[in-house]
């Protein structure tokens, strides 16, 4: 068994997969496949593919329903003992990327490491809690997920167009309480132009708001008292004074979280 599944997942956006797929097969670690899921892509993804061909392990090309579809597909394919999720756009930073993270052989259940965000590091947290995940959340270019999670957990779920990597975590660090290591390392570049971040974010909101609901109910209202607060800090914005007052209750609250 290889020790990682590579997935990439594409749809239209030739130059991003060929920085993407450049960037894995010039890696000096060798123990891994290469899986390609292709949402029927009409402007030469597909030749770029082929191209690349004796490097990839799998791939194919035609529609899907969505972004975790497509992963889920990638997903269903992979035999690798870690998945690793590297989307068109994205790209490993250094050659001996790979090789750095498994070179001491780690066992966790879930390994992560940091990202370069457009011009932006991105540094994580050695530990992850609901605090950390009510403010934003670890990326999956970043992050390697042992397969068998997803046959304890289940695989993404489909019915969320944004946060259902989000909602994997909570399920898998949160709720079931999986190992995991922070590796110290800049490992890769996010191409920011990403749905998830850069757009849509009263969709991002309402759906991290259901998930809550359904999966944490304890926390749902304490997310909702977060909304508000940062609802009300925008609001007076222009006041100094409230703002003040605002952070001291903020402050006050994510003490609540972390108890």
């Amino acid at each position: 068994m290889k020790k990682l599944s590579i997935i990439t997942i594409n749809l239209n956006n030739v130059k991003g997969l060929t920085k993407t797929i450049e960037s894995v097969v010039s890696q000096t670690f060798a123990d891994y496949e290469y899986i390609i899921i292709d949402g029927g892509s009409t402007d030469g993804s597909v030749e770029i593919i082929k191209q690349y061909a004796d490097k990839i392990t799998y791939w194919i090309s035609e529609p899907d329903k969505g972004v975790y579809h497509a992963l889920n597909k990638g997903i269903e394919q992979a035999k690798g003992e870690y998945c690793y999720f590297l989307n068109s756009g994205d790209w490993i930073l250094q050659n001996s990327g790979l090789q750095y993270v498994f070179d001491k052989n780690p066992v966790e259940d879930i390994l992560y490491c940091d990202v370069l965000h457009g011009k932006k590091k991105c540094i994580y947290p050695d530990k992850l809690s609901m605090y950390f995940f009510f403010e934003t959340t670890i990326t999956h270019q970043a992050s390697f997920i042992k397969r068998s999670l997803f046959s304890t957990y289940g695989l993404y779920n489909e019915k969320y167009k944004i946060v259902s990597d989000w909602e994997f975590w909570l399920k898998t660090i949160i709720k079931g309480q999986c190992s995991y290591l922070h590796i110290p390392f800049l490992l890769v570049y996010y191409d920011i132009e990403g749905m998830s971040w850069t757009s849509h974010f009263n969709l991002l909101e309402m759906e991290k708001a259901k998930i809550l609901e359904e999966n944490f109910p304890e926390m749902y209202e304490f997310y909702k008292e977060l909304l508000a607060l940062r609802e009300e800090m925008h609001f007076y914005k222009d006041s100094k004074l409230i703002q003040i007052v605002r952070k001291i209750q903020m402050s006050r609250f994510y003490k609540k979280i972390r108890k």
